[in-house]
């Protein structure tokens, strides 16, 4: 059977010009105020365009140069669209994909919609989709390189906020698992860089803007707490996030810096993951255990 990785990512919009569209997208159609599409068009002016589309193109390379299989990449909410990397695969003769969504803690809001995405128009294509690796050794070592090397540079002591989006609260007291397994991948990545307990603090950053509480702390809020309890700087490592786009870009290095400025606590932040080749092993091995559980079932299939 011919079998392919697709990784799922968000996607992000080619220009300033494209979204309203794009959020039309990611809104799965509901009507957005105009001043939400303001904002977020002033936001991708202040950063320029997105990288987020161009680096998880370029992992994908990466992914496919260190596998026997070959790579696809699928966007939720923009171009190159799911459905028409599935089309691609069909084109291609692939009869089975594992999907691996770049999102590595599961949610309803995130993972569940891929899995959709993927359901409805995935046809004849047998999928077989990784739920979550938010714990995967490899991931833990990748984003605990990139916390160490910032510690090196910036000083061991500084204190450090793991963060992942925020998801609206009714999702968490709805049983998901999102918040539960982003606070482990910090308490993992701490554990792996040889963290104290009393060095690092978790916060939820990029909260919606849509009415209801989002789960917390904020990270505005954790920051406001140190600067009280005396510190001068903080560095912030997106555990939840495996590349560069407008979450790191704009609401961390701008509009974290500026309250920053404001309190007198200097804002600090890891390297993305991006290209990182722990990251591509991570997914590499992924790909493996799988193929090697699929493996195991033909051969018992035989019997």
């Amino acid at each position: 059977m011919s079998t392919a990785v697709l990784l799922l990512a968000h996607g992000t919009p080619d220009s300033v010009e494209d979204i309203p569209e794009y959020l039309r997208n990611v809104t799965s159609g509901r009507a957005i105020p105009d001043s939400v599409i303001t904002e977020i068009q002033h936001r991708y002016g202040l950063i320029g365009r997105s990288p987020l589309t161009a680096i998880t193109l370029r992992q994908g390379e990466l992914l496919a140069e260190s596998l026997s299989v070959p790579v696809y990449v699928g966007m939720r909410n923009w171009k190159p669209y799911i459905a028409e990397a599935l089309r691609q695969m069909r084109l291609a003769g692939i009869q089975k994909t594992i999907a691996i969504c770049l999102a590595p803690q599961n949610s309803r809001t995130s993972v569940g919609l891929y899995r959709k995405a993927i359901e409805h128009n995935g046809g004849d294509i047998d999928i077989d989709f990784v739920e979550s690796w938010h714990a995967h050794p490899l991931l833990i070592s990748a984003f605990a390189a990139r916390l160490e090397n910032a510690l090196a540079t910036h000083g061991k002591q500084t204190p450090v906020i793991f963060t992942a989006h925020s998801v609206p609260a009714r999702t968490i007291t709805d049983g998901d698992p999102y918040e539960r397994q982003a606070r482990e991948t910090g308490n993992l990545v701490a554990a792996k860089a040889k963290l104290p307990r009393s060095q690092y603090k978790f916060a939820f950053q990029s909260q919606g803007m849509s009415g209801g509480p989002w789960i917390g702390p904020t990270v505005e809020e954790t920051m406001r707490e140190l600067r009280e309890q005396g510190q001068d700087r903080v560095l912030i490592q997106p555990i939840g996030f495996l590349c560069d786009h407008v979450e790191i870009l704009y609401d961390i290095d701008i509009a974290f810096r500026e309250l920053g400025s404001e309190i007198g606590l200097q804002v600090l932040r890891t390297e993305s993951l991006n290209e990182s080749p722990l990251l591509i092993a991570a997914l590499a091995a992924l790909v493996s255990e799988r193929l090697s559980v699929q493996a195991a079932a033909s051969n018992l299939g035989e019997f």
